[in-house]
C-alpha cells in the first residue's frame, strides 16, 4: 500500500486545514465544501486528513462498525453486548465515486437471492463503511442531486434510513463528510451549499518560493515516499495528539450569551436566510476553542467561524456569482462588534464580565495567542517552516485569508468573445443603439414557456426538460435485466414469464411422455423421485423438466426475473445561437433578447441542462461559452455581450453544428436542445438555409425577433429548413396571453402550462 502524503507536509492551505481539523474535532459542525481550480492538492489534504483520526474500537463482525463500549441499540447486525469482543482499527476514508447509485451508497436488498433461494439479505452501502470515519466525495458538483442530499441528511442526522425495495433498515452513520469540486465544471445548487457546514476556496500559490517549496516536496514523495513522510512523522503524532485532545475538551467548552449575541447579530448584518448559519458558526467557534484547549468562546472564535462558515449563505440566487464578499461580512462583524460595544456600555448584556473583557475588540485571529496556526499547526509546527503560523509571512500566495471568488475564476472576462472588428462597421442600425459594440442590458428574468425534444430519449442524463427512458419515473413496460437487476423487479411479469415457463416445461414433459423409452425412464425413476426431498412451493428435487413433477405453486427462477421500464425527464445541452449583428440594436431589440435568453438560462439551471452560447456578427461566429454546467458563468458571458455589424447566420449555424458534432462525441447519451434566436436576416455570408442539412436530426426552437409592422417572415423560413418549432420573441414568457383571448378587466393573465411532456410520454 503506498504510504500517503503527510498532512503536514502540505505548503498553504491554512483555511483549508483548519477546516478540516475542527471537522474532525467536531462532527456536528457539518462538513467542508472545498472549492478550487484543478492542481491545488484539494484531495491530496483530504487524503491525508484520514492518518491523523483516532483508531477506533468496533465489535467484532459488525458490519457497521459499531461502539463496543456504546453500541448501537438498532443495529442491523444487532443486538451487541457491552463490553463484548471489539477489534481496534484506523479510522476508514470511504471514497465514493462520481457514478455512484442510490443503491451503492444506502445499501440495498439483493433481489435475486431474496427471488431464487429466499433469503433476505442487505448489503451495507457506503455509509455504513463510512461511520466513524470519512466520507470524501469528490466532484461533489457532479453528484446527482438527491444523492447529496442523501448524504447531507445522513451526515446531519448521524443516521441512515433505507427505505427501499422492500427493506427498512436504520443504522448509525456519523462521519466525517468532505467534498471537493473544480467551479469550472458547475456550482452545485445554493439550497445544496447551505447544507455544508463549512466552504474553503482555495487557489494555487502565487508566489514563486512557495511554488518552488510545493514542487520540490512533491519530487522528494514520489523519489521515496516512507523517506519522505518519516520526515514528518513528529509533525502528524502532535496534530494526531491535539485532535484527541480538543475531542476530549469540547464537551465542557462554554458558549457565553454574549458570544451568542454576537453569533446572532453577524449572522443578521451578513443577510443569510434560515437559521443554519447560526447553528453552524456557534458549533465552529466551540470547535476553535476546543481545538486551542479554551474552555470559553471568545470574540476572535466567532470572527473566524464566521469567514469559514458564513460566505457561501449569501449567494440567494442561484445565479449569482459564487464567492467570498469580504467586505461586506467585515462590515457585518464591525457592526456586531458596535452593537456589543453599546451594549456594554449601557452595562445590561448577559456574561459581560470574565474574559470577555480582557479583549473588548480582538482581530480576526482572536485574543492573546488565540489566532494559533490557520492551519491549526501542532506544538511543534514551529519547526516546520511553511506549516503553521509562519504561512502568513510570505506574500499574497500563501496569505491564510480566502481568496477571492472562484480563486481566478472566469469571471474575469468580461470582453470575451465580443472583441471590436473594425470590418463590422457598414450595416449600423439607426435608433438608440446605433453604435457599434453597445452593450445592452438585460432586464429582469421570467418564467419562459417549457421548450422540450419531443421524442424520447434512450437512458440520458438525470433532470426535468424531455422525456426519456430511465431508471425513475412512470411504468411503461418490462424487460429481461440488462445485467444484475438494480431496482425492484416488475411483478406481473415476473409472473408472467414464470408462468409461461413453467407451461414450456409441461409440455415438454407431455411429449416426453409420448416416446415410449420415456414413459419407461419415468416409471423407473418415479419411486427414486418420490423419496426425493420437495422443494417448497415448486419442482420437485432435480428441477429438470424430463423428470420433475410439478407440484402447487410457482417456482421462480432467476431467468424469470423481469425489470421494469420507466419513462422519465432528462437533462439536455440546451446551446444557444444568438444573433448579436446591427440589427438587434434597433428598438432596443437586444435588451429584449437577452432577457429571453436570460430566463432560458435560468430555466435551463433548474432543469439540470448543460448550456452553451455562439454569438454571430460582423464577419463570423464565436462560441464564447463552450457545454459547460456553469449557468452563471453563461449569465456573465451574456451580459458582456455586444451589439453591431452584419449578420453571418451561416456562420453561427455552421459553428453550431460543429460544437453538437463534439459534444456527441463526448458524450451520446446527452441530446441537443438548439435555440436560434434571430430575426432570421443574413447580410453576410452564404445563404443559411444551405446549412440544414448539417443540422438534420437535432431538435431546434428559432425564437423570432422580428418586430414592427412590416415582417418578412425570414426566420419562419429557416425554421421551416431545419424542421424546428417557432417561437415568437414576444410570446416566449409563460404568461403570455395567447391573441383572441381577452382576460377579465383587473385579473392578471392566467398562465398557459406547457403539457408536451405529459402527451410525449
Amino acid at each position: 500500500m503506498t504510504t500517503p502524503y503527510p498532512f503536514s507536509a502540505v505548503v498553504g492551505l491554512d483555511d483549508l486545514r483548519l477546516a478540516l481539523l475542527l471537522t474532525s474535532v467536531s462532527p456536528a459542525v457539518g462538513g467542508v465544501l472545498v472549492r478550487g481550480e484543478k492542481g491545488t492538492a484539494k484531495s491530496t489534504v483530504v487524503r491525508a486528513l484520514a492518518g491523523l483520526l483516532p483508531q477506533v474500537e468496533v465489535v467484532h463482525g459488525c458490519r457497521f462498525a459499531c461502539d463496543p463500549a456504546a453500541p448501537d441499540p438498532g443495529c442491523p447486525d444487532g443486538p451487541h453486548t457491552l463490553g463484548g469482543p471489539s477489534v481496534a482499527r484506523p479510522a476508514s476514508l470511504v471514497e465514493l465515486p462520481v457514478g455512484a447509485t442510490e443503491d451503492r451508497v444506502v445499501g440495498t436488498l439483493d433481489l435475486q437471492r431474496a427471488l431464487s433461494d429466499g433469503v433476505k439479505a442487505y448489503e451495507p452501502g457506503l455509509l455504513a463503511a463510512a461511520h466513524r470515519g470519512v466520507l470524501y466525495v469528490d466532484e461533489v458538483n457532479l453528484l446527482p442531486d438527491h444523492l447529496v442530499d442523501l448524504l447531507l441528511d445522513a451526515a446531519a442526522m448521524g443516521r441512515a434510513h433505507v427505505e427501499r425495495d422492500g427493506v427498512s433498515v436504520k443504522h448509525a452513520a456519523r462521519f466525517l463528510l468532505v467534498g471537493t469540486m473544480n467551479p469550472e465544471e458547475g456550482e452545485p445548487r445554493p439550497q445544496l451549499v447551505d447544507r455544508f457546514g463549512l466552504v474553503v476556496t482555495v487557489a494555487a500559490p502565487r508566489d514563486a518560493r512557495l511554488r518552488a517549496e510545493v514542487v520540490r516536496r512533491r519530487l522528494a514523495y514520489e523519489a521515496g515516499p516512507d523517506a519522505f513522510a518519516a520526515r514528518f512523522a513528529e509533525h502528524e503524532r502532535d496534530y494526531a495528539a491535539r485532535i484527541a485532545a480538543a475531542r476530549a475538551v469540547l464537551p465542557s467548552v462554554q458558549l457565553p450569551d454574549a458570544e451568542l449575541d454576537r453569533i446572532a447579530r453577524v449572522c443578521l448584518a451578513y443577510g443569510v436566510d434560515g437559521m443554519r448559519a447560526d447553528i453552524v458558526v456557534a458549533r465552529c467557534a466551540v470547535a476553535l476553542a476546543a481545538w486551542h484547549g479554551r474552555d470559553r468562546v471568545t470574540a476572535g472564535d466567532v470572527a473566524d467561524a464566521a469567514r469559514l462558515a458564513l460566505p457561501h449563505r449569501r449567494r440567494t440566487d442561484p445565479l449569482d456569482p459564487p464567492g467570498t464578499d469580504e467586505q461586506k461580512l467585515d462590515e457585518a462583524l464591525a457592526e456586531a462588534e458596535r452593537q456589543a460595544e453599546e451594549d456594554r456600555a449601557a452595562g445590561d448584556p448577559p456574561d459581560s464580565s470574565g474574559e470577555d473583557d480582557d479583549d473588548p475588540d480582538p482581530g480576526p485571529d482572536g485574543p492573546a495567542g488565540g489566532d494559533g496556526p490557520r492551519d491549526g499547526g501542532g506544538p511543534s509546527g514551529g519547526d516546520n517552516p511553511f506549516s503553521g503560523t509562519d504561512q502568513s509571512t510570505p506574500p499574497p500566495g500563501g496569505s491564510p485569508s480566502p481568496p477571492g471568488p472562484g480563486g481566478g475564476s472566469t469571471d474575469a472576462l468580461p470582453d470575451d468573445g465580443a472583441p471590436s472588428d473594425p470590418r463590422e462597421a457598414g450595416a449600423q442600425p439607426s435608433g438608440d443603439a446605433a453604435q457599434s459594440g453597445a452593450i445592452a442590458v438585460a432586464g429582469p428574468a421570467y418564467r419562459p414557456r417549457t421548450l422540450r425534444i419531443s421524442a424520447r430519449g434512450e437512458g440520458g442524463h438525470a433532470g426535468r426538460r424531455s422525456p426519456a427512458f430511465a431508471r425513475r419515473g412512470r411504468v411503461v413496460g418490462s424487460r429481461p435485466p440488462q445485467g444484475k437487476l438494480t431496482g425492484a423487479p416488475h411483478l406481473f411479469a415476473t409472473l408472467r414469464a414464470a408462468l409461461d415457463r413453467a407451461a414450456l416445461d409441461r409440455a415438454a414433459l407431455d411429449r416426453a411422455a409420448l416416446d415410449r423409452a420415456a414413459l419407461d425412464r419415468a416409471a423407473l425413476d418415479r419411486a427414486a423421485l418420490d423419496r426425493a426431498a420437495v422443494v417448497p412451493g415448486g419442482w420437485r428435487a432435480g428441477d429438470v423438466p424430463g423428470n420433475a413433477v410439478p407440484e402447487r405453486g410457482i417456482r421462480v427462477l432467476p431467468r424469470d426475473l423481469r425489470e421494469s421500464v420507466h419513462v422519465g425527464r432528462e437533462a439536455n445541452l440546451v446551446l444557444f445561437v444568438v444573433d448579436a449583428s446591427g440589427s438587434m440594436a434597433a428598438r432596443k431589440r437586444m435588451t429584449l433578447v437577452k432577457t429571453a435568453v436570460l430566463s432560458l438560462l435560468r430555466d435551463a439551471y433548474q432543469r439540470r441542462d448543460r448550456i452553451g452560447m455562439i454569438t454571430f456578427r460582423g464577419a463570423g461566429a464565436d462560441v464564447v461559452l463552450p457545454p459547460t454546467s456553469s449557468h452563471e458563468v453563461g449569465v456573465q458571458r451574456l451580459a458582456a455581450l455586444r451589439t453591431g455589424g452584419r449578420t453571418p447566420l451561416a456562420a453561427g449555424l455552421r459553428a453550431a453544428a460543429a460544437t453538437i458534432a463534439t459534444e456527441r462525441r463526448r458524450d451520446p447519451r446527452r441530446r441537443p436542445l438548439l435555440i436560434i434566436v434571430t430575426d432570421g436576416r443574413a447580410t453576410s455570408g452564404p445563404d443559411p438555409l444551405l446549412l440544414a442539412p448539417a443540422l438534420s436530426g437535432v431538435a431546434s426552437v428559432v425564437v423570432d425577433c422580428e418586430s414592427g409592422p412590416i415582417r418578412l417572415g425570414l426566420a419562419r423560413r429557416l425554421a421551416a429548413a431545419l424542421n424546428a418549432d417557432v417561437m415568437p420573441l414576444d410570446q416566449l414568457e409563460a404568461a403570455t396571453v395567447r391573441p383572441g383571448s381577452s382576460p377579465a378587466p383587473g385579473s392578471a393573465p392566467a398562465p398557459t402550462t406547457d403539457r408536451a411532456y405529459r402527451r410525449a410520454a
